[in-house]
């Protein structure tokens, strides 16, 4: 039976800092009576004063406005306090309003470090610099009023007892970002100040009509740290599932609506394949896939859609990987996996987006839907009533994955579309041809469709958009239909500041997953967010004639040059990224979760030591010496007609550098920036 708290104490939402000499006074300055938070600058210990103390005048202490406390992590000497220094506004969740973090700050209480030995701190600098990661997280969400951590469904469920409790105690500590650095907090019991944060909100407000319509998109990425191997960090270091079948970049995607007093809730999932699988960075652009105690396969799969089924009901499984290369061997394993789990509740789909959609025909989505949409429409979505009585329930969820869970799941998780295309004279009027292609590919300009010609010619082609929805357009088209909103033939795009704003929601959502895991925006945002207009100089008497799929026929859209020049700059950026810079990341995210907890014991040799050639390893003296080489060899070669000695300079200069780059290239994982506080399992 879980203790009720108070349900009058809210949580501070204004507070003063003061920075004393000895300590750090926390100061609630929104019209609230309670105590102030005493934070001792020697060790962090905490406790609550009613009153301030006298300041002294010769050192006035420094006052700074905060809004939230982060929480604490607590190393070798002393601790550090994470607060909250501006926030932003950015939108509403049933009726209560939502808040970016703009700007943390990072106050150390590490007086203590004075009496520390010289080992410890070297130990404690670098700790306090992988902590300093934090202040550049990107996409922290907050509120003061609601619990954002649990979906809408699970919510309704928990009932009205629970809201009674803190809603640090309401949180699910699986999505909640600082739910480690809340545990010194919480010990001291200080409910008014624990403010659970979580990763990724989007929001926007539409009309139709008279109809004021709120859409929110949640992403709640999994921050677990059960099990052996931690499963929350970056793209490259974190990859596959653990024993317990807990998998990386687990993200549970909630799209909700609101409308008079009506909501209505779709989740999807995405998760890396779940099995015990590694690709380790070595200085190559797609590193070759490790398939770990292939034996456990079937166990770890089979824990993980057990932990799946238990909490969301049924599971659709789309695997968009790739069916040939190392994407297919651990696509194979996968299906071979699935082979002993599918049942009546859960089911496993392949679908080989790049073979089938390529780079730009991701109008063939079409083909997934066909085969997900009487899953859909079994398992439905949430739907409460202006009383907040559930009239529809969700009943199963999609769970996708492709290798990294980040461009081509998100185009997925989207949309496809269907576009109308076609403008050309017929008989004195216009004739319309009705044909599939992207969403996000409206091209103004001509498609060689000889086959319908006006004496001899091709006809001149403008797009304009059909939807085909996909998975969570599908889903807010059949909730407003169900709400009166829209026709039984009304669609998103028949609106289109409606259509553009969801489009650019989803394509901000991607991008917040990708810079999370890794480092960049997601790929092919072209496509989201492109959208065109319907040429104004059609007649009324247009004539449509379904024509169907043509394609190959012609040229049916095109990338922008500039969506294209961003995916190759992004490319080049994960590429740095993974390979020297997201070892120290991934280091951060281990210390701040908790992942890694820091015991003087534990952590005599510092964490940065090396052996062996990886101590003397180093990307840039490679670097450096390999280019030296090469230009003493080509300056070798321009003195050879004045003494053929300078061939054999050239040669050996060559020679060197040759072997050096064979070096570099046989032991490339040695010069990449690796993870120090937990080995990778290859």
């Amino acid at each position: 039976m879980m203790e009720k708290a108070d349900s009058g104490q809210k949580l501070y939402t204004r507070m003063r800092l003061w920075e004393f000499p000895d300590r750090y006074i926390v100061e609630p300055t929104d019209g609230s009576s309670g105590s102030c938070l005493a934070i001792s600058r020697e060790d962090g210990s905490m406790t609550l004063i009613d009153e301030l103390p006298q300041s002294n005048s010769v050192r006035v202490p420094k006052i700074r406005t905060i809004f939230g406390v982060i929480g604490m992590i607590k190393l070798l000497a002393g601790s550090y306090l994470l607060v909250i220094t501006e926030q932003e506004c950015v939108g509403s969740y049933l009726g209560h309003p939502i808040f970016k973090v703009s700007s943390l700050k990072i106050l150390p209480c590490d007086h203590s470090l004075k009496n520390s030995t010289a080992e410890q701190k070297k130990m404690q600098s670098e700790f306090s610099g992988l902590i300093n990661v934090a202040e550049r997280t990107s996409g922290l969400f907050f509120s003061y009023d609601t619990n954002l951590t649990p979906s809408a469904q699970r919510l309704h469920d928990l009932g009205d007892e629970s809201k009674l409790l803190p809603l640090w105690r309401q949180a699910d500590p699986r999505f909640l970002w600082n739910n480690y650095m809340l545990e010194v907090l919480i010990d001291n019991k200080l409910d008014p100040y624990l403010l659970p944060v979580i990763q990724g909100f989007q929001y926007f407000q539409t009309a139709i009509g008279k109809d004021i319509i709120d859409i929110t998109l949640i992403a709640r990425r999994c921050t677990r740290r059960t099990g052996l191997y931690f499963l929350e960090g970056t793209r490259m270091w974190r990859r596959g599932a653990d024993s317990d079948g807990y998998v990386a970049n687990f993200v549970e995607s909630e799209q909700i609506v609101q409308l008079n007093g009506y909501t209505a809730s779709f989740v999807q999932v995405r998760g890396s394949i779940p099995l015990l699988w590694e690709q380790i960075v070595d200085l190559t652009y797609k590193p070759k896939f490790e398939i770990v105690r292939l034996e456990e396969a079937p166990q770890v799969a089979e824990r993980h859609f057990l932990d799946l089924r238990k909490r969301y009901g049924s599971v659709l499984a789309v695997d968009l990987v790739n069916g040939h290369g190392g994407e297919g061997r651990i696509s194979e394993k996968f299906a071979n996996a699935m082979q002993h789990i599918v049942s009546d509740d859960v089911r496993y789909l392949h679908f080989d987006f790049h073979r089938i959609c390529g780079h730009v025909h991701f109008e063939r989505l079409s083909i997934l839907y066909d085969q997900i949409v009487d899953f859909l429409t079994k398992n439905r979505y949430l739907l409460l009533n202006e009383k907040g009585e559930k009239v529809e329930e969700q009943l199963g969820v999609v769970r996708t994955n492709c290798i990294d869970c980040l461009d081509r799941t998100n185009v997925t998780q989207d949309l496809s579309t269907k576009w109308i295309i076609g403008q050309g004279r017929k008989s004195g009027g216009l004739c319309i041809l009705e044909i599939e292609v992207p969403k996000s590919m409206a091209y103004f300009g001509e498609l060689n469709l000889t086959k319908w010609t006006d004496g001899g010619k091709p006809f001149k082609i403008y797009s304009r958009r059909k939807e085909k929805s996909m998975i969570g357009r599908n889903m807010l088209e059949c909730q407003l239909r169900r709400l009166g909103v829209f026709g039984g033939d009304e669609t998103i795009s028949s609106h289109p500041n409606f259509d553009d704003n969801f489009k650019i929601m989803w394509a901000n959502h991607g991008d917040d997953i990708s810079i999370q895991y890794s480092g960049t925006p997601a790929l092919k945002g072209d496509f989201v967010r492109a959208m065109r207009e319907w040429p104004k100089d059609l007649g009324s008497n247009a004539t449509f004639i379904n024509v169907g799929e043509i394609y190959g026929m012609g040229r049916c859209g095109q990338r922008t040059v500039q969506g294209i020049l961003k995916d190759g700059w992004n490319s080049l950026m994960r590429y740095y990224l993974n390979n020297f810079c997201d070892g120290t990341k991934q280091d951060a995210i281990d210390l701040l979760q908790g992942h890694y907890i820091v015991s003087v014991n534990r952590d005599m040799t510092p964490p940065s030591q090396k052996g062996g050639l990886e101590a003397i390893a180093s990307i840039r003296l490679a670097l450096s010496l390999l280019f030296t080489g090469f230009f003493f060899a080509t300056m070798s070669l321009r003195q050879v007609g004045t003494d053929l000695r300078h061939v054999f300079f050239a040669v050996m200069w060559a020679g060197m550098s040759l072997v050096l780059a064979t070096f570099v290239r046989a032991n490339g994982r040695i010069f990449c920036n690796r993870p120090r506080l937990h080995k990778p399992r290859c």
